[in-house]
């Protein structure tokens, strides 16, 4: 049986390959007996028996319940112990912080959330996120942490964890957000934006290792998260699919990042709550205009609500802001074809109020081989999403990307994966 300084990273085996192949088979679910892990490696039966031993000895892998018999005697199962350590999950939005923690396949044990301003900058922002993440941790008895993630609603450096010039972020740009979180819980961390995150959970709601598809959303601001064959597409520097400052034809508005035309200044949700202000300030009326003067607050969640219950204002602006936002995705669809179009953030509870004005503006712009098997949808919605993303980027970096630079040591460490890249 290998020893943990035969199986370090620096010396990789035919011997560490399989060992880690076969982890990562039963923790995907692609077998869990041991005459499965033979079949799908090619690898004989003693050798199999001995690199299961070893992840058994490991802490990655634990027998399970006796399978059903092909003919002999029952193979008894195995099973990823996902149960062995948590990762800490924070998702950062314009005006909310939402944290969890997630185990080693991605459920969610725990969640909080709170309404917050991102604008109050990252110390105060950052101690109220991990006071609730201590929280969390000292009611579920302090477990073991593996690894944190960070979702932030701007774009970011992903292979430093720094936001980079985030509009609606002031304080933020080259902020160490991953420095903080490695110095407070020792795990590794990985920062990105948040709506990678969600293109991550609707990667894994739908279990297609192969995917291609968009996650646009429309909530105060605008974004796009690329899923190019099951893998986000971040880009050179981390800024792929930032469609919220493409620019708008004809458009002279000045955006939040001191930019003119931008989509976001045209279509975002703050731009819509801005017009919406001045249409009912100039005297309109209607179920959004007495809402609002009877105190309620003008939001994107509250325009879409309206327009659901037949606002004729609301509708308005919901359908322009989805117009101008099916233009730019049809640009996306014509470059990138994918599979299906996810919608979500604010702007999409209007529901087919938003979506069918997109639908007719991506079919319309949009050549016709991109969009023969193109389906648009709306977004589960569920308050989760955010952090079944931010543990999906989690454990594909643990599991996939650095599992062979810390494996041997039984558990990651920031020195074993951040120090070693």
């Amino acid at each position: 049986m290998a020893t943990g300084s035969a199986l370090r990273f620096g010396a990789q085996t035919d011997e560490v390959t399989s060992l880690l192949r076969i982890v990562n088979l039963v923790r995907t679910g692609e077998a869990d007996t041991r005459p499965e892990i033979g079949r799908v490696t090619g690898l004989g039966r003693g050798v199999v028996t001995q690199r299961v031993e070893a992840a058994i000895d490991m802490g990655f892998l634990a027998e399970g319940d006796v399978g059903p018999s092909s003919g002999g005697r029952a193979p008894r199962t195995l099973r990823f112990r996902s149960d062995q350590a948590v990762i800490l999950v924070c998702a950062l939005g314009a005006l909310h912080i939402r944290v969890g923690l997630s185990d080693l396949d991605g459920n969610i044990l725990a969640s909080d959330h709170r309404p917050w301003d991102i604008a109050k900058g990252p110390e105060a922002t950052l101690a109220a996120a991990t006071a609730m993440l201590d929280t969390l941790l000292a009611n579920g008895g302090d477990p073991e942490i593996w690894a944190a993630s960070v979702g932030v609603p701007g774009p970011v450096d992903f292979e430093t964890g720094t936001p980079v010039a985030p509009p609606i972020m002031p304080g933020w740009n080259g902020f160490d957000l991953r420095g903080v979180f490695q110095e407070k819980y020792a795990v590794p961390t990985w920062v990105d934006n948040d709506v990678n995150l969600l293109a991550l959970t609707e990667r894994r709601h739908r279990k297609d290792e192969t995917v291609d598809l968009i996650y646009c959303k429309v909530g105060t601001g605008i974004g796009a998260g690329l899923v190019s064959k099951g893998r986000i597409h971040r880009g050179a520097n981390g800024a792929a699919g930032d469609i919220g400052h493409v620019r708008v034809h004809d458009s002279v508005t000045v955006c939040r990042c001191g930019k003119v035309g931008c989509l976001e200044a045209e279509a975002g949700g703050w731009a819509v709550v801005r017009d919406a202000q001045q249409a009912i300030d100039d005297g309109a009326s209607g179920i959004l205009a007495s809402r609002v003067r009877e105190g309620a607050d003008l939001t994107p969640e509250e325009i879409s609500i309206a327009a659901m219950d037949g606002d004729a204002l609301a509708i308005s602006l919901v359908q322009k802001s989805a117009r101008l936002v099916g233009e730019s995705i049809a640009a996306l669809v014509n470059m990138f074809n994918p599979s299906v179009i996810v919608i979500g953030g604010a702007m999409s509870s209007a529901g087919e109020v938003f979506l069918a004005e997109v639908r007719q503006r991506v079919y319309e712009l949009s050549l016709p081989l991109a969009t023969r098997d193109l389906s648009i949808v709306r977004s589960i919605g569920d308050e989760d999403e955010p952090l079944l993303g931010g543990a999906e980027l989690a454990i594909e970096q643990l599991f996939e990307t650095t599992f062979p630079r810390w494996f041997a040591d039984g558990r990651p460490t920031v020195e074993g994966i951040h120090l070693a890249a």
